[in-house]
């Protein structure tokens, strides 16, 4: 069937501006939008940036704002798409970030947060025979957090994000949560000391537009307010 698309171009090399580029392709009701705007790029106009790798929603590259919604590509359904959009597909790249060209930001931004917050095992006990054991129960209390993929679709939805770039915002604030209750690592005080700086959990409002935008289906502000409480207690239990 023909589908109509429409999307937000820009090429910071010869435009002053973002433009709407309106495309029609050729697409089945079951392809993905991601299927669509292949088609774009491969059989009308070369020129349309994207990004994009396994197309299987595990390496997040495509995280895009779909019908105004950020969401990853590969994920989303043409007639999915087209019924919330009532008959066209608008595709944006992600808000809060700089645009490199067409649909791709700079990711740096987002990545600078991330390693703020230790993403990373810290253990200075001497290594043990095998590895670092952990009751099923352990594993469990932050097996949630465990799932991101660092696609930046929530922190680019959350209006906390959009009105002050220096929030750390809510994917750094997942990644961390993932080891502060990790009962293996030791700089969980370390990691609640940075996000209980200025741009720390605090400025989180409870919009809960992170946990709609995750692809994952992650628990993003319950993760945040457990963060919350262990600052203002003191307790990792």
């Amino acid at each position: 069937m023909k589908v109509r698309l429409r999307i937000q171009r820009f090429n910071p090399e010869k435009d002053r501006k973002p433009w709407w580029g309106e495309y029609e392709v050729e697409a089945e009701p079951v392809d993905r939008v991601l299927d669509a705007l292949h088609y774009v790029k491969w059989y009308i106009d070369g020129t349309l940036t994207l990004r994009r790798s396994c197309a299987h929603g595990i390496c997040g590259s495509d995280a895009m704002r779909i019908n105004g919604r950020n969401r990853l590509a590969c994920k989303v359904l043409v007639r999915e798409a087209l019924a919330e959009g009532r008959g066209v597909i608008t595709v944006q790249p992600l808000p809060g970030l700089p645009v490199i060209k067409d649909l791709v930001v700079d990711m740096e931004p987002f990545f600078a947060k991330y390693r703020m917050i230790m993403p990373y095992l810290v253990n200075n006990d001497p290594p043990p025979e095998r590895e670092r054991l952990q009751t099923p129960e352990e594993r469990e209390r932050y097996d949630d957090t465990t799932k991101c993929i660092l696609c930046a679709a929530c922190t680019t939805s959350c209006p906390s994000f959009w009105a002050n770039g220096e929030y750390i915002g809510p994917a750094a604030i997942v990644q961390a949560h993932r080891f502060i209750f990790d009962s293996r690592d030791q700089a969980a005080a370390e990691r609640l000391r940075i996000l209980n700086e200025w741009f720390g959990v605090w400025r989180c409002r409870t919009i809960f537009n992170c946990v709609e935008a995750c692809p994952r289906g992650i628990q993003i502000t319950r993760a945040i307010e457990e963060v919350k409480q262990a600052i203002l207690t003191g307790r990792l239990g």
